[in-house]
């Protein structure tokens, strides 16, 4: 017992100790941004740059779709048409890799039900084969599409364009927002009769161009064999938007 105040005493200078060196430790830097002094003064503005561009790749959203008495024999005749298609488009020089399932499905298909009869009546079992077709070269899309129709694809669900070059865009965009929330900020200093300082605080928001779908009725597409079915891609439009807070200076 006469030991028991000194073992605490070493025991409470150790953790002191370990403390102190834990403290003296470099500490992972932080990410959260610099606090500004609320009693500085500051001037805040908002800029938005747009770019237009002219989409440089497809997406091609093609089905087959077979409705048999049973989901066997409806999935098995669905392969065999498939395989066609896709043949189809290999032949017409699209890899392999940029034909890809995009959706598979199997379901019962219910009819009216009969006379005197509540109940439905099932008629057979739908299959629903989906794959996307990329496609870089916008011109042969129109063709593409009415390849895949005469080799046995019997839905078009969607045509989609986009950017593939979309970072170079959206920097574009952001580099016009940035370039007018500096203006903003110049004039109104101006007008204030004050002098900007550094900039403290940054955020931007970027919006990705969605995906035009182009629609249209199959009816339309098989009306001219002879004509490749017209489609024309609209221009996608990327915005950002920025928000600056400067520094007003004090005057001297």
């Amino acid at each position: 017992m006469l030991h028991a105040r000194p073992v605490r005493s070493w025991l409470l200078t150790a953790v002191l100790l370990a403390t102190m060196g834990a403290s003296a430790q470099p500490q992972p830097v932080s990410q959260a941004r610099p606090a500004v002094d609320p009693s500085t003064r500051t001037l805040r503005v908002e800029g938005t740059g747009e770019v237009k561009a002219q989409p440089d790749e497809a997406f091609i959203d093609l089905a087959v779709e077979t409705l048999e008495k049973t989901a066997k024999a409806a999935g098995e005749q669905n392969a065999k048409k498939m395989e066609k298609v896709i043949a189809a488009l290999t032949s017409a020089g699209i890899p392999r890799k940029e034909i890809q399932t995009r959706n598979y499905s199997v379901y019962p298909d219910y009819g009216p039900p009969a006379p005197n009869e509540t109940e439905p009546k099932l008629r057979g079992y739908r299959v629903s084969n989906v794959v996307s077709v990329h496609l870089t070269e916008l011109s042969r899309v129109g063709s593409v599409l009415d390849q895949a129709l005469a080799a046995g694809a019997n839905r078009v669900d969607q045509v989609r364009f986009g950017l593939a070059r979309q970072d170079a865009v959206q920097g574009e965009a952001l580099r016009q927002a940035v370039a007018r929330a500096r203006k903003s900020a110049e004039v109104l200093a101006a007008a204030l009769n004050v002098k900007l300082g550094a900039v403290v605080d940054a955020s931007t928001v970027t919006e990705p161009p969605q995906l035009y779908p182009a629609r249209f009725a199959m009816a339309e597409m098989a009306s001219d064999a002879r004509v490749a079915t017209p489609i024309q891609p609209e221009e996608q439009t990327v915005q950002a938007k920025v928000t600056l807070i400067y520094v007003i200076e004090s005057a001297k």
